[in-house]
């Protein structure tokens, strides 16, 4: 499958989310504070890159994350809007790389980078699936 005819270099996209008591660190159990957590922040950033492949594939395609590196910069509190902007900055091959940012409504809160691979449904499941055999 090639990929680089339909998602390109440059693409963005960004999702948004209110930090609410069931997104907190202390919720999480990522630690104590009732303050963003830190994997409610890395789910959103991985939401928008997702997202970005998701609509482009057919319907048969989909991405999976392969790899996430990110710093949590700044403590956001309850009530707060949340944005996660997603950009591809390459391809190889089936492999989609992509600068991810996280901000509050004061300012940048997150950044990193993020890889998916696009694999076929049928055939990635049925490779999961094979594991249950093998107990």
């Amino acid at each position: 499958m090639n990929i680089t005819e339909k998602i390109k270099t440059g693409m963005t996209n960004t999702v948004y989310s209110l930090v609410s008591d069931e997104n907190t660190a202390e919720t999480f159990k990522s630690g104590t504070l009732p303050v963003y957590a830190t994997p409610a922040m890395v789910a959103l950033m991985e939401q928008a890159s997702a997202e970005l492949a998701e609509v482009l594939l057919p319907d048969e395609w989909t991405s999976v994350g392969i790899s996430m590196n990110i710093a949590h910069l700044s403590a956001s509190p309850v009530n707060i809007k949340i944005s996660a902007t997603a950009t591809v900055t390459a391809i190889d091959d089936r492999k989609i790389t992509y600068t991810i940012t996280a901000s509050d409504e004061s300012g940048l809160i997150g950044k990193g980078t993020h890889e998916r691979f696009v694999v076929n449904k049928t055939k990635f499941l049925q490779k999961a699936a094979h594991k249950l055999a093998k107990k």
